[in-house]
């Protein structure tokens, strides 16, 4: 299945395609935050929700109409156009990067053959990561527009997590693209296939075994790195730097309410999707079946493979609520140095490794070999080099003021008030200019 086989669907199934994949993605959401809840509470012994519905089910499904009633509170400083658009981008762009993920392969709907896709393009991968990069504009444009600091706060941290992160999730997928020879989404999954039998000599006796074609065991530096920068880029626990509520009181967020407030809500969940689909798509081999459901013949033909597809996007749900059960909140220095000192080097370093055996390299059966023991030495020295040292402690020369050693900012310090703050103040002072010469001047005549 290539880029040949789309493009040909009648209107009516694309119009099917898209509702389906709408209507998953508010089920998935739904479910998701019912499961994140119940598997929270078993890690810190609670029971979590169980009183709407069977094994509270239901729960989610109150909290979403708790949001369409409660009152659409408009802050007085806000831009009300922008604070009105922002959780509409950042929907829309959740939306639309479903477009390109593939679910199966080719099949019948109503005696009509079509993939379990959309579309696809052959940049398929930088439509998603385009939808991921304009759909960071809902958060800045709705912190900036809200009129508060703590949401502007939010907004900055915000845009400067996505471009760190952003730029070391673009280097972890150009591996992918130079194995598989393509960006189109359906093609990297159709390239994972089985690798030719791998031949080693061990102590006089000849070892043959097949190696999966997942780009997760031939790229593992390349997989490891796109699971710690989607975390990042999807403002998740432990990298859930602009929604710190210990900070900043609920981040971009904070003066949203009701339909607006579920917007941003959905458009996170569903980036969390985004980005398991994208990873299990590049790296674990899409819909195609793993081992050992791959031995039956018809493991990866017909509908089963949504199944496959499913289950590993599932499994990334888990991860993603594992950590925050689990991991604390880093400090926002130690964050961007895990961006910027640690993934984009070894990012660089190993699209180096790559490129050299696949040129150095003609035949498959030794470039997967290559590959497989290079990124071991790789992650083995990055664990060696990077790994955090404690620093002894060393008794400073002079007492502590009480200040922890650290700069603190005068406590006269004031801000500059915004444009938008300027116009209302002096609208005020003109109002109340006009009251006292009113004032004034019936006293004069009296």
């Amino acid at each position: 299945m290539g880029l040949d086989a789309f493009g040909h669907d009648p209107f009516w199934l694309v119009i099917i395609k898209i509702l389906a994949v709408f209507v998953f993605l508010i089920v998935s959401t739904i479910l998701m935050i019912w499961f994140e809840r119940r598997v929270v509470g078993r890690m810190q012994h609670r029971p979590g929700p169980n009183r709407y519905g069977p094994f509270g089910l239901l729960q989610s499904v109150a909290d979403a109409l708790k949001l369409a009633l409660k009152e659409d509170i408009m802050p007085t400083l806000a831009d009300k156009a922008v604070y009105f658009i922002a959780p509409i981008i950042s929907i829309m762009c959740a939306f639309t990067a479903w477009a390109v993920i593939p679910f199966g392969p080719e099949v019948s709907i109503f005696g009509v053959r079509s993939p379990l896709q959309i579309t696809d393009v052959p940049v398929a991968v930088l439509v998603v990561l385009a939808c991921s990069g304009l759909g960071v504009y809902g958060i800045v444009l709705g912190g900036w527009a809200s009129g508060s600091t703590y949401p502007l706060l939010g907004a900055l941290r915000s845009a400067a997590q996505v471009i760190s992160y952003e730029v070391a999730l673009g280097l972890s997928i150009v591996a992918v693209f130079m194995l598989s020879g393509s960006m189109s989404t359906s093609e990297i999954v159709m390239s994972q296939g089985e690798n030719p039998p791998i031949q080693l000599s061990l102590l006089g006796m000849e070892l043959n075994f097949n190696v999966p074609g997942w780009y997760a065991i031939l790229l593992l530096p390349s997989f490891i790195i796109f699971m710690i920068s989607m975390v990042g880029e999807t403002n998740r626990a432990p990298f859930d730097l602009p929604e710190a509520e210990s900070e900043l009181v609920g981040g971009f967020h904070t003066e949203y309410s009701s339909l607006k407030f579920a917007m941003f809500f959905l458009a996170e969940y569903i980036n969390m999707f985004t980005v398991s689909a994208m990873c299990v798509t590049l790296f674990l081999g899409g819909w195609r079946a793993p081992w050992p459901i791959s031995i039956w013949g018809e493991a990866n033909t017909g509908w089963w493979p949504i199944l496959w597809f499913l289950g590993k996007v599932w499994v990334f749900m888990f991860v993603f609520v594992w950590l925050r059960g689990t991991m604390p909140r880093l400090r926002y220095d130690q964050f961007m140095r895990l961006g910027w000192k640690v993934l984009i080097p070894l990012n660089l370093v190993w699209i180096l490794v790559v490129a050299g055996v696949r040129v150095s390299t003609q035949q498959e059966n030794g470039t997967t070999k290559t590959l497989v023991i290079g990124g071991v030495v790789l992650l083995a020295g990055a664990v060696i080099l990077f790994y955090p040292r404690r620093k002894q402690y060393v008794e400073p020369a002079t007492a502590d003021l009480g200040l922890g050693g650290f700069p603190v900012p005068p406590l006269d310090l004031k801000v500059p008030p915004s444009p938008r703050t300027k116009k209302i103040e002096a609208t005020r002072e003109k109002a109340s200019v006009g009251t006292d010469s009113k004032t004034d001047t019936t006293g004069e005549e009296g």
